[in-house]
């Protein structure tokens, strides 16, 4: 088993940021924690959804959107460690293989909201290599920022189910908090996809 560490060096908030420009019509779920941080740092936009609180949800919530919305990107941005939390939702992912799915794990191999623990997949764990295993369409591994255009294009197609792993850098930015009214989120969101507020 592998248990070096893959040194990233993408400076995730600029990756996020250039990522976001180019898929202006993605619905957005952010996994918690240092992502959704990224996503609301770029462009706080009503078709984003910041999952609080609810670690491991990530993934699995982008796969209920992208069924119920199939004519529309849905893009799940969230960490290394929020993914290893919800390994099953990768599974289910590649019985289902939306088209319009796609999910970017920004991997520092660390807990970052713990105290930066090293997290599995610094220790030999392949988020990869599961994801192909799990019979995702597309799977990438990127440790060039410019594959940024690449990863675009292939989430803007919906030519099938899509997992990227980002590898970034270790360094910490200031966080830049979105909402954390629940209720305020959810019916922000519901409203960009033309649905009443419940």
């Amino acid at each position: 088993m592998n248990t070096t560490a893959v040194q990233g060096s993408i400076d995730r908030r600029d990756f996020v940021a250039r990522l976001l420009a180019a898929c202006p019509d993605a619905l957005v779920i952010t996994g918690l924690g240092s992502p959704s941080y990224d996503v609301f740092a770029a462009e706080d936009r009503p078709g984003t959804f910041y999952l609080w609180g609810a670690m491991g949800g990530a993934a699995a919530m982008g796969l209920g959107l992208a069924l119920a919305r199939p004519e529309r990107p849905v893009l799940v941005i969230t960490g290394d460690g929020e993914q290893l939390m919800g390994m099953g939702a990768l599974a289910t992912i590649g019985v289902q293989r939306p088209k319009n799915l796609s999910v970017v794990v920004l991997d520092n191999g660390h807990f970052g909201e713990t105290g930066m623990q090293r997290s599995h997949s610094s220790l030999g764990v392949d988020l990869a290599g599961v994801a192909r295993a799990c019979g995702f369409d597309q799977v990438m591994t990127i440790g060039d920022p410019d594959d940024v255009t690449a990863l675009a294009a292939g989430i803007g197609s919906r030519t099938g189910s899509l997992f990227a792993q980002v590898f970034i850098s270790v360094e910490e930015h200031a966080r830049a908090l979105p909402s954390r009214d629940g209720t305020y989120v959810k019916i922000r969101f519901r409203a960009a996809l033309g649905l009443a507020s419940m």
